[in-house]
């Protein structure tokens, strides 16, 4: 049962990090790097710590009392894990957008769920599953596969992308720019953003004993119920302050270069409305890890949980894509690969969720 319930927090963070940019879309008049980080104040530095608050009694003495050396490597990877989202831009831009995004998810996706696993083969640690366990073990094996077929449904999304991109340039000149695509430079950019963006996963192994601690007294203050399902807000607040710190860096250099402060009172644009767009798709992004840490803490921090994670993101950005007709005027061929593709990420989840039901 607590697998169950574990794939469905994992589907419902990945549903809203595959909707969170739908608000977005609402906000007129402002450049990409105002409504991003107006969004981003809320998905890094309002949001979590009001999270953290709400789950959480005295997560700042949590915070405050853990070793520097583990907040340090924590507030590490949260940085690393935002420039890994700033170059994905850079990968989209010279391998396409199908193409750029299957690649640098793919390899989010394998590098997030199988490293932790590797790297617990040569420093082992009480209660961390390892390659080798997951290897020797029916239901290890089963994950494993499920990791597979996750790849390969993200692999058949990928083809369907550039079916469609081919298919749109013919009338609309919509495909990759050609005097831009540029596949070696765009695979090594693709290597760096998948390896950097899987950090997120890093961030929350290295932050584990704040987590544990607020599990803890969750524990003590409630005898016999289980795991504490909000453990990692605390966690969160850390790692996102390193997300803050490079976004925050990025966007305030574009608004200097292209000219674009002005943005932030300009009464020419619906400023109320810009506002409160960004801070729901802000909101709603950072929401996606809220129940990352729920589905986490009934499946554990191994591959399932990450697979999963990028799964359900991938599978709701693709549907989404469907019911607003994004795929409109493409190929029934195309348009079958793409389900094809969906259908493929399903089946991973499904074997994935097995994989966890049966481990002892």
């Amino acid at each position: 049962m607590q697998a169950i319930f574990g794939v469905i927090f994992h589907f419902i963070g990945g549903f809203a990090s595959g909707s969170f940019y739908i608000p977005y879309k609402k906000v007129k008049g402002w450049a990409w790097e105002s409504f991003w980080i107006v969004g981003g104040l809320f998905s890094w530095l309002i949001v979590p710590p009001l999270a953290a608050w709400l789950t959480i009694p005295g997560f700042t003495e949590i915070i405050k009392h853990t070793n520097g050396h583990i907040l340090m490597l924590t507030y590490m990877f949260g940085l690393l894990w935002g420039i890994g989202g700033l170059t994905y831009g850079l990968g989209v831009r010279y391998l396409g957008v199908a193409l750029g995004s299957s690649v640098i998810l793919g390899l989010c996706s394998i590098f997030g769920s199988l490293i932790p696993s590797i790297y617990y083969d040569f420093y082992p640690k009480e209660g961390k599953d390892t390659l080798s366990i997951l290897l020797h073990n029916h239901w290890g094996q089963m994950v494993l596969l499920g990791i597979l077929v996750c790849v390969l449904g993200i692999v058949i999304c990928g083809r369907a992308g550039v079916m469609k991109e081919r298919e749109l340039s013919v009338d609309r000149e919509v495909a990759v720019n050609n005097t831009e695509y540029n596949f070696s430079l765009g695979l090594i950019v693709a290597i760096i953003s998948g390896v950097l963006s899987a950090c997120f996963a890093f961030g929350i192994d290295a932050g584990k004993d704040m987590a544990n601690e607020a599990n803890n007294i969750w524990k003590a203050t409630h005898p016999g119920q289980g795991e504490f399902l909000f453990q990692n807000n605390v966690t969160y607040v850390v790692i996102l302050w390193g997300g803050l710190t490079t976004n925050f860096i990025w966007c305030m250099f574009l608004n200097a270069r292209n000219r674009t402060f002005g943005d932030y009172l300009n009464k020419k644009t619906p400023l109320t409305a810009n506002y409160l767009f960004s801070a729901l798709a802000g909101t709603t992004w950072f929401l996606q890890f809220f129940f990352y840490g729920m589905g986490e803490s009934r499946l554990g921090n191994g591959p399932s949980s990450w697979i999963l994670h990028m799964a359900f993101i991938i599978l709701i950005a693709n549907i989404w894509g469907l019911v607003l007709k994004e795929w409109k005027g493409v190929s029934r061929k195309a348009l079958a690969t793409v389900v094809a593709g969906i259908l493929t990420i399903i089946l991973s989840v499904l074997i994935v969720g097995y994989g966890n039901s049966i481990k002892p």
